[in-house]
């Protein structure tokens, strides 16, 4: 067994262990917040869910903006300095956020930290696209989630300790973990920004955002994203409207469903990197369609359920679904985008999960809170039905991208 993971350590290289070591850090202090989000929003300024919704659609809005601007920055300047910048900003917007007095303050300072902390979003994502050749894409996302997931499994425990004493001390560790992951970074990432083909005229800051209109006239990749936004719709109420809606349906305290969230977090650290490896070998849209079929499947079951032994069945398949999605999507879409460009590609993505959480929440939260919360798993699988067979149509068209010929440089 030593050897087996010495050997799968070998295969990677150096500076992409160190970016997982950043991954688990800024995880666990941002899934000590975020699956608690709503509740605290709940309790703590009495809204109903539908109002969450519109806090969490400002807040993507907003990350529209900065998700934009972050991916013509990573191309134009690295990755680093734009990871660095985005953390920062999240320590900021955390502290900010904690010690806002009021609902209407809350939402004004999610909307400007939205728009800045968005920034990093591009840059995390080329991070690994740089690093890795495209045929160990899929299997190193697979090892990013299985980290990811490490901090997922301890950090709702360590949070349900702190939200014992107050809320208030989950925003400020979140803030003080983002610091610690912006000074790693600093010292022991280095930049993986591709370097520039020797001929190639550097671009203007107006050509790098001009670049945008070639990714939105690539159309198999903007279905792409239109998929992925179906998809990424069902899969936000894990972190948004569940724990809500097994509370105040079925009387499940916030400790069970932190419980569904750890057993989520176990299976993904134990299965994950197999699973990986075991799928790679057939077609990477064919997967996303089975992981979509398996989110529509396990969230519509929460409206045919009512014990709690088939809500953790219902979060199996659930898990299942999000362990052949992740991996293949992030792999897909640098399959999509020329090396020149990953950055804007990674950022029009990036916009996919923007896109879920400005609509998602809301309407979730608009049939949670009607006389009938069950229709909003029933629409779950709906949508899931619907992204699925547009996934099994686009391996049809799905084209890896042609190289980007440099323009001769100018001469003298």
């Amino acid at each position: 067994m030593f050897t087996k993971l010495k050997n799968i350590y070998h295969e990677y290289p150096k500076a992409f262990w160190i970016y997982n070591i950043i991954v688990f850090i800024d995880r666990f202090g941002g899934f000590m917040l975020y699956p608690f989000f709503a509740l605290y929003l709940t309790q703590k300024f009495e809204i109903s869910m539908s109002t969450v919704g519109v806090v969490f659609a400002a807040f993507s809005l907003s990350g529209f903006v900065g998700g934009t601007l972050g991916g013509a920055l990573t191309d134009r300047m690295g990755r680093k300095g734009v990871i660095i910048f985005s953390l920062i900003l999240s320590a900021m917007s955390a502290l900010g956020m904690a010690f806002a007095p009021t609902f209407e303050m809350f939402v004004i300072i999610s909307v400007a930290v939205g728009t800045l902390s968005s920034i990093g979003g591009p840059a995390h994502e080329a991070v690994v696209a740089d690093l890795l050749p495209e045929n160990k894409r899929a299997e190193g996302y697979g090892i990013i989630r299985v980290v990811f997931n490490l901090a997922v499994i301890i950090a709702p425990a360590v949070a349900g300790l702190l939200i014992a004493k107050s809320y208030l001390y989950i925003f400020i560790v979140d803030a003080v973990i983002s610091l610690i992951s912006a000074g790693i970074v600093l010292f022991f990432l280095p930049e993986t920004k591709p370097k520039a083909h020797p001929d190639a005229k550097p671009e203007t800051m107006s050509q790098t955002f001009a670049g945008y209109g070639r990714v939105f006239k690539d159309v198999p990749f903007v279905a792409f994203v239109v998929m992925s936004v179906m998809t990424a719709m069902i899969y936000t109420n894990f972190n948004t409207t569940l724990g809500v809606f097994l509370r105040d349906s079925h009387g499940i305290p916030e400790i069970g469903y932190g419980y569904l969230i750890s057993m989520n977090a176990v299976i993904v650290v134990v299965l994950q990197f197999w699973i990986a490896r075991k799928l790679e070998r057939f077609k990477p849209m064919l997967m996303m369609a089975l992981g979509t079929a398996l989110y529509g499947i396990g969230f519509g079951m929460y409206g045919f359920t009512s014990t709690y032994f088939m809500f953790a069945v219902a979060m199996i398949v659930v898990t299942f679904g999000e362990m052949v999605v992740t991996p293949f999507q992030q792999a897909l879409v640098a399959s999509f985008a020329p090396e020149s460009m990953r950055g804007r590609y990674m950022a029009i993505s990036h916009m996919s999960w923007g896109l879920a959480f400005a609509t998602g929440p809301y309407l979730a939260g608009l049939l949670l809170d009607s006389p009938s919360p069950n229709w909003l798993w029933y629409a779950c699988g709906l949508v899931g039905i619907v992204a699925t067979i547009g996934f099994v149509f686009l391996d049809k068209v799905h084209h890896s991208p042609a190289p980007v010929t440099p323009e001769p440089a100018a001469a003298d």
